[in-house]
């Protein structure tokens, strides 16, 4: 690891400022991820800005039904708050999923926004990697690929986005707010994630040197009965192979709304609309839920590895709208 310059600042102004007189420099959270990246010498940052202790750690109730949750609140914090479980259940269950309970009181909110793709070939700074240096390649696409991407993908990149919270995140229109030396600003979680085109690169829509301040949740009465499910390869802490956040408000036995979203499919958490838009007024069942996974799924692209995919989140879709229909109905 190369040597680095670490400094801990106690307010926003100065955390962006000390970001600012630094291209090389990155703010430091948890570090969960950032630090595993600079032992592998993936990131090389000369200066680390811990903004552990800046004033970004609550989570706020709106009248209105939302949720504001700021970026330095720990994802343990968040899976326990009572008002995430009442309101979002989904997204109390994905960050349980998303890692083991050490990592959980460490990790953050912005920071897991932020984590980059677990992807083999990006890790290892000894192969071509288009993410992490542009140009030279996807080798991927020809070797291993088994968990990698069946949407939105290109030929320049088919790793996928590892987080389950913003999946859960991405089924209920969250806006990511931030801080610049420019002044506030809000991206929703639709637009944060950059499409991956040729330019894989680059991973998100905020502007350099911005810090992300907060995460809000605007008001989604069928997110109380949400469920996340993910599949993975062994039953502990693992990323998924495929993942499901879903709520469904059935009246008088058909869809009256329903929000879905998919993980480990695509290089950020996707937005299920084809198959939210197939849903709306239909009769809700097995075989409604089957034709809008297959509708959703028909932009799949898959690789000889991965096909697998396809498959097993049409099945998972269809099992847990099934379960929270069946649910309501007792």
């Amino acid at each position: 690891m190369r040597e680095f310059d670490y400094q801990r600042v106690t307010d926003v102004s100065g955390a962006l400022a000390l970001l600012g007189d630094d291209p090389d420099a990155r703010f430091l959270g948890g570090g969960t991820n950032l630090v595993d990246l600079m032992k592998t010498g993936v990131e090389r940052p000369a200066r680390l800005v811990d903004i552990r202790r800046l004033p970004l750690d609550r989570i706020e109730a709106g009248e209105d039904g939302g949720l504001r949750i700021g970026a330095t609140v720990t994802n343990s914090d968040l899976a326990a708050h009572p008002e995430v479980r009442r309101r979002y259940p989904a997204l109390a269950q994905a960050v349980l999923a998303g890692a083991s309970g050490q990592l959980r009181n460490m990790a953050t909110v912005g920071g897991n926004l932020l984590q980059r793709t677990r992807c083999g070939y990006f890790g290892d700074v000894s192969r071509p990697c288009n993410k992490r240096v542009p140009g030279s390649g996807c080798p991927a696409i020809e070797g291993e690929h088994h968990n990698h991407a069946i949407l939105g993908a290109s030929g320049h990149c088919v790793a996928v986005h590892p987080s389950d919270m913003g999946v859960a995140l991405a089924a209920f229109d969250a806006v990511v707010s931030y801080e610049t030396a420019d002044g506030p600003g809000e991206l929703p979680l639709s637009e944060f994630y950059l499409p991956v085109g040729d330019t894989p690169h680059l991973e998100t829509a905020l502007p350099s040197g911005a810090l992300i301040t907060g995460v809000t949740l605007p008001p989604a009465p069928v997110a109380a009965h949400s469920r996340y499910r993910k599949v993975r390869e062994r039953a502990s802490y693992a990323f998924a192979i495929g993942s499901v956040a879903a709520a469904v408000d059935v009246r008088d036995g058909a869809v009256h709304d329903v929000r879905l979203a998919f993980g480990a499919v695509a290089s950020r958490p996707w937005r299920a609309r084809t198959a939210e838009r197939t849903l709306i007024g239909a009769q809700a069942g097995a075989e409604a839920f089957a034709a809008a996974a297959d509708a959703e799924l028909t932009a799949a692209e898959p690789l000889p590895h991965n096909a697998y995919k396809v498959t097993l989140m049409r099945n998972l879709m269809v099992a847990v709208l099934t379960e929270l229909t069946e649910e309501a109905a007792r």
